[in-house]
């Protein structure tokens, strides 16, 4: 967890530094846990992120921009009241912990000065944002907490706020060798990295990893001389301001794995890049994490959707087939009722079964035909046509049931491979209000639930000939793609299976690299990606047509060819992708 007491102390530290004595300017709130706070500071406009997320609580300067919602919520628009040309005075850390504390001097409606405080817990699925006054009375929060949900600490406007529980632990910003020794000592049975997180106030597991990296000798399990290992942590505790030196850890790929205040020796260095600020590496860090991790949970809800709406269509598929399969038999209640009345004569009142010659029959021969002893041969007869009529509707009916059914199924999947796909919020968005539209999901009306998204755009790819190549992220964007792009532009579509469409933007001739990559495209952005081999049809644009009234993305096309894709997802990395 990259925000333990060690990072959020830097943080600390690195904002007081920036931010001290800065005007709020603006405050916005685009996520309900998230709050940005634009502060002029130094000449300079910082956009200070205060984020309360379970997964990704934090807090830094940010670059990144945000939408937000048509309607502020309700600490947005507190904050704004109270702290709109406030003074930063001071921004802390509590204790060594995970508490963030920023002080603001600004005026009340009376233009008296009045002392406001922020607070940022980073507890996990606990973390929390809240707005005090000058009596540490809670303005509002991010989050309320009522005695049934917590019997320890609830959390609500008016209530006095009251720290976490304190824990056994001792504060690393005052804490003595002895403190320490005597800590330790208590806890010998354990790992010593886990009895170093369980002694010192704010230590994650990486944080514990490396002070005994820093205080252990090499092939030592516990230090042999603890007196003095005890005197090094104290130490390089106490000298912890002066160490600054973020750095971000990165994996095989190139992506953020972790982020340090400063390099840790227990982790390799060669994988570890340098940031000027900790802000910086924390934005690195935290920027497409927690897009995804959001994403993710906005999507949940619309997955699940869409799989209810998928599997009620498998069940009404398989009724429907069933009908169908019942229906075959009407040929044979045809062929013993003519059977009946070819033999009127041969046949009487109270007979269950007859042995009749089959004349409409495939082969002729003769047929079992069963009758009920209460009719007459005739009504027999009647009885049987009747069941042929019946059995001829249902067939038909099925049939077309079955294929709006097969229409409605092929809809679903390619919206829910669309929803598992998504990228952005704008796209997600986009997905929700076609699913809003034909039904399927209800329209957000809620103002503040609402955002400002702009239209998605397809993703951009540069052949190895230097051909751009654009990929559709959902049906919405596939419509438009194609609907743009010139009668003369290549056009592909993994075969017969929910996919991107994709335009290769050059007329004429097409280099065969620049076409064997869009192929891997079209097939990587299917639902067939993780298959052995995927085929993909091309044709030149003019050829796709769009149904009139087919659901999004739904095309048809001519003068095709195709071509049989096995791609890893290596080949597609090694793609050049345009911002």
């Amino acid at each position: 967890m990259p925000m333990d007491g060690l990072t959020v102390g830097f943080a600390a530290r690195e904002l007081d530094r920036t931010l001290k004595g800065g005007r709020v300017d603006r405050v916005t709130q685009p996520e309900r846990d998230a709050v940005v706070v634009v502060i002029r500071a130094g000449s300079e406009n910082h956009k200070l992120l205060l984020c309360a997320s379970p997964n990704n609580a934090r807090c830094h300067l940010t670059g990144s921009s945000f939408s937000n919602p048509l309607e502020p919520p309700a600490l947005c628009m507190l904050m704004r009241k109270q702290l709109t040309g406030a003074r930063i005075a001071e921004i802390r850390q509590e204790a060594g912990d995970r508490i963030l504390r920023v002080d603001l001097d600004a005026v009340n409606e009376m233009g008296d000065p009045v002392r406001r405080r922020l607070i940022l817990e980073i507890m996990g699925r606990h973390s929390n944002l809240m707005l005090l006054d000058e009596n540490d009375r809670i303005l509002e929060a991010a989050r309320h907490v009522n005695a049934e949900m917590s019997r320890v600490r609830q959390i609500q406007p008016g209530m006095t706020y009251l720290p976490p529980p304190a824990q056994d632990r001792l504060n690393p910003e005052t804490v003595t060798a002895a403190e320490l020794e005597a800590r330790l000592r208590e806890r010998t049975g354990m790992t010593f990295e886990k009895a170093l997180a369980d002694t010192v106030t704010g230590l994650s597991r990486a944080a514990a990893e490396e002070l005994a990296c820093r205080i252990r000798q090499a092939g030592e399990n516990w230090p042999l001389n603890l007196q003095e290992a005890c005197v090094r942590l104290a130490a390089f505790l106490r000298g912890l301001p002066e160490k600054a030196a973020p750095c971000v850890l990165l994996n095989d790929q190139g992506e953020a794995e972790d982020v340090f205040p400063f390099p840790y020796l227990s982790r390799d260095l060669g994988r570890q890049e340098a940031y000027r600020t900790l802000s910086a590496a924390l934005d690195r860090y935290y920027t497409s994490r927690d897009a995804k991790d959001r994403l993710n949970q906005k999507s949940a809800g619309m997955i699940r959707t869409l799989k209810s709406h998928a599997e009620r269509c498998e069940r009404k598929l398989a009724l429907q087939e069933e009908e169908l399969a019942s229906a075959e038999k009407m040929d044979e209640y045809r062929r013993m009722g003519e059977a009946i009345n070819a033999n009127l004569f041969r046949l009487k009142k109270g007979m269950t079964e007859a042995m009749l010659p089959d004349w409409s029959g495939p082969e002729g021969g003769e047929i079992l035909v069963p009758l009920d002893q209460r009719l007459t041969p005739s009504q027999n007869a009647q009885k049987y046509f009747k069941r042929y009529q019946k059995a001829r509707s249902a067939r038909e009916t099925a049939a077309v049931q079955r294929q709006k059914t097969l229409e409605e199924l092929e809809y679903l999947e390619s919206m829910l491979a669309d929803a598992e796909q998504c990228t952005g919020e704008s796209e997600l968005e986009e997905i929700r209000q076609e699913l809003v539209r034909t039904g399927y999901m209800k329209k957000v009306t809620s103002r503040r639930q609402q955002r400002q998204l702009p239209q998605s755009r397809p993703a951009r790819f540069l052949s190895a000939d230097g051909i751009e190549i654009h990929v559709g992220k959902n049906s919405l964007q596939n419509d438009r793609l194609t609907q743009a792009a010139r009668g003369d532009e290549m056009w592909l579509h993994a075969k017969d299976m929910p996919g991107s469409h994709v335009i290769i933007r050059a007329e004429g001739e097409i280099p065969l690299n620049t076409l064997k990559q869009a192929a891997q495209l079209a097939a990587w952005f299917s639902k067939g990606q993780r298959s052995s081999t995927v085929p993909v049809d091309y044709t030149r644009r003019k050829y796709v047509k769009k149904p009139s009234g087919a659901a999004p993305g739904k095309v048809i096309y001519t003068h095709q060819k195709t071509t049989f894709i096995t791609v890893e997802e290596g080949e597609i990395g090694s793609i050049q992708q345009i911002e």
